[in-house]
């Protein structure tokens, strides 16, 4: 039985850390990554290396994320988050120590693979916490992950002023301390099936079958895959947009980034589980996606600088939305199945890295002479497609107001087709 108690506290801040500290080995090492390629290959095949190692990372979580969720479904969360805890320390250790390009590369794939803990920490928290609880969690979690995202270049700039390799050692003594503290602290939530497995149980085309065989949650994952995607866009297009339109300085930009990630940050820890109570998990996140929209509206038809700021208030309320569908999408999965749900919902956020900085950068390009502003509406306008599959997911019963997701009814034919599916895989 998932672990749901007090006594879930010190499990809770083990599987946080691990989130935050996901997210600073992502950002510590790429303020030292063109000057640590510049020192292994010529000057101007650094900018192509830059991009194959940063696209390798999140090909590597897409394609593995799926499989860490079914492992930790079958096998339990703790010894696939403790051995992925162990393979990026060991990994960021040889990155710094090692100076051949050869060794980096793999590198990078292996942190991408041990990247993709986000699976599991996702199903440690969806597996402690009730269904109320959830939705306020995820958001805490993705709070977590907003930190390090800030945190992680800030302390990659830092370090980097000694050493290229100073920010990979950093990353390898921050993860061996989160294993150490996961040895002592870290509780088993999720029993696991024990069943064998087979190579095509590891697919991670099977885990995406299995999710998407159940209705409600497909027409979820869609929603979640566009609100991943249209997130791509103030992380592609900040810097260059604010340059171009309010011809901000490097400083001014970098600030502007700081303030918006921490509101960002600060509005999914604090608003999210009260709004989730008071409006239910399904108006929570169409509220998110409303205030976002209108955000990128009001940005693009933002003719001052100052302007940013109150916009920036706007597009933290948006921050609500994902972990209110986090709780949705959790709420529609029996606890057997967290772990594959989780691992699918990871890989989806690692393929909008890919495709989003390669989508919007185009049609930014494409659109800029005629008015810089495209952009920001092009991505409002793709929260018009989620509108069907709200509708979708409201009429097979799932995100009835005031937090109660599902019916009995619906419940049990979830658990039904859930049941199903896990025969057929």
């Amino acid at each position: 039985m998932p672990l749901r108690t007090p006594s879930a506290a010190p499990t809770l801040a083990v599987v946080l850390t691990t989130a935050t500290l996901d997210a600073v080995g992502l950002g510590i090492v790429m303020p030292v990554l063109p000057a640590l390629l510049g020192t292994l290959v010529d000057p101007g095949r650094v900018p192509l290396h830059v991009g194959l190692l940063t696209a390798l990372y999140a090909v590597a979580q897409f394609a593995l994320a799926p499989v860490l969720g079914a492992l930790s479904d079958r096998f339990g969360r703790r010894p696939v988050l403790l051995a992925s805890l162990t393979g990026a320390t060991v990994d960021y250790l040889v990155m710094a120590l090692s100076p051949a390009l050869w060794v980096l590369y793999v590198g990078r794939a292996v942190a991408g693979i041990t990247g993709a803990t986000t699976a599991v920490v996702g199903s440690c928290v969806a597996d402690i916490s009730s269904e109320r609880e959830r939705a306020r969690r995820f958001g805490v979690m993705g709070a977590c992950y907003g930190g390090g995202m800030i945190a992680g270049p800030v302390i990659g700039g830092l370090l980097g002023g000694l050493s290229p390799h100073a920010p990979f050692a950093a990353a390898a003594v921050l993860n061996g301390l989160n294993l150490l503290v996961g040895l002592v602290l870290l509780r088993e939530t999720h029993t696991g099936d024990r069943e064998p497995l087979t190579a095509r149980q590891l697919s991670p085309f099977t885990s995406f079958r299995w999710v998407g065989a159940v209705p409600t949650v497909g027409a979820l994952l869609f929603v979640f895959f566009v609100m991943q995607l249209v997130g791509q866009v103030p992380g592609t297009m900040w810097v260059l947009f604010t340059e171009h339109r309010f011809a901000w300085d490097p400083l001014t930009v970098g600030l502007s980034l700081a303030a918006f990630g921490a509101l960002h940050s600060l509005t999914q820890a604090v608003l999210t589980g009260p709004v989730a109570r008071r409006l239910g998990e399904r108006r929570a996140a169409v509220l998110g996606m409303c205030a976002d929209g209108l955000g990128f509206v009001a940005l693009a038809c933002a003719g001052q600088g100052w302007l940013v700021l109150p916009i920036m208030l706007l597009l933290a309320l948006g921050g609500v939305g994902l972990p209110s569908l986090q709780g949705l999408l959790t709420n529609a999965v029996d606890d057997r199945g967290q772990g594959r749900l989780q691992g699918v919902m990871a890989s989806l956020n690692s393929l909008t890295g890919i495709i989003g900085p390669l989508l919007f950068t185009g049609l930014y390009a494409a659109t800029v002479d005629q008015w810089d502003g495209w952009i920001w509406v092009c991505g409002a306008a793709l929260y018009l497609l989620c509108v069907p599959a709200m509708r979708r997911a409201r009429r097979s019963g799932t995100g009835a107001p005031g937090g109660a997701d599902a019916t009995p009814a619906r419940t049990a034919e979830v658990a039904t087709e859930v049941a199903g599916n896990r025969a057929e895989s």
